[in-house]
């Protein structure tokens, strides 16, 4: 059966459609947060994803996780298809770049305590160990799969900056839920009309409006991901910025006393 969808039609429509309004949205405003600096930090979330999720995604499909539909795909590399990186690149942009779009920054220092920085490496491992043991039924092998490979990024991220992202709760809240109850609907569809497919003996069958639990979990941890990784980058730059603004200015006040 011919899908609906192939997989490239699908990133044209639901992925590069709202990344070009986004765009246009920064360009027309001309304010992008920090202007090339900001691109830095999403760059590097980019090549995180693609190097930490490749091989991660490939065993899944390789052992029947999830397929493509008759015709979905064009050219595979490994046992992905080629949509399956570009997604591993899109998804970033378009999370970012609703971010940049509404960027904010708080005035914290940089010095976390450590109670808060172990704290927070504990709950990543912890979401890595729950992982770990649901792995070993099959019905639970993807909910499994998806908190032990999303665990160890949760650990650095909290590690480093839980005290930062507590204070900011309701803001990360929001930037992340946008674009997850996006994607949630876009793979729905997708799943309904067959551009892929999630097995049924790897899922615990639980589902949210037709759309399976693990596939929800993916985009909002993968989202939670992309969102921590860009407000903890933009914090540390502005942080170290208006250090270097400080330490210039009193260079400036120290040299103005001296020539008087």
């Amino acid at each position: 059966m011919t899908v609906g969808l192939t997989y490239l039609e699908f990133l044209a429509i639901f992925l590069l459609t709202p990344i070009t309004v986004l765009v246009l949205s920064l360009w027309y405003r001309k304010d992008v947060w920090k202007s090339k600096e900001a691109f830095g930090g999403l760059a590097f979330i980019i090549l995180l994803a693609v190097t930490y999720t490749t091989p991660w995604d490939n065993y899944l499909i390789e052992i029947g996780v999830w397929w493509y539909g008759e015709g979905a795909t064009l050219a595979h590399f490994w046992k992905a298809p080629l949509g399956e990186y570009l997604f591993f690149i899109l998804q970033p942009i378009l999370t970012g770049l609703l971010l940049f779009n509404f960027p904010k920054i708080y005035d914290m220092n940089l010095d976390i305590p450590y109670r808060d920085r172990v704290l927070g490496v504990l709950g990543g491992l912890t979401v890595t160990l729950v992982g770990t043991a649901l792995l070993f039924n099959q019905s639970t092998l993807y909910l499994g799969a998806i908190l032990a490979w999303a665990g160890p990024i949760l650990a650095i991220q909290w590690g480093f900056g839980s005290s930062y992202l507590w204070k900011i709760k309701e803001y990360l809240a929001l930037m992340i839920a946008v674009p997850t109850l996006y994607l949630w609907v876009a793979d729905r569809i997708a799943i309904g009309i067959g551009t892929w497919v999630i097995s049924e003996t790897y899922t615990t069958g639980l589902k949210i409006i037709g759309l399976p639990v693990e596939e929800a979990l993916f985009f909002l941890v993968t989202n939670i991901f992309i969102v921590q990784g860009l407000v903890l980058y933009m914090w540390v730059l502005d942080r170290i910025t208006l250090k270097e603004f400080v330490s210039k200015a009193k260079e400036i006040i120290l040299e103005d006393h001296l020539w008087k």
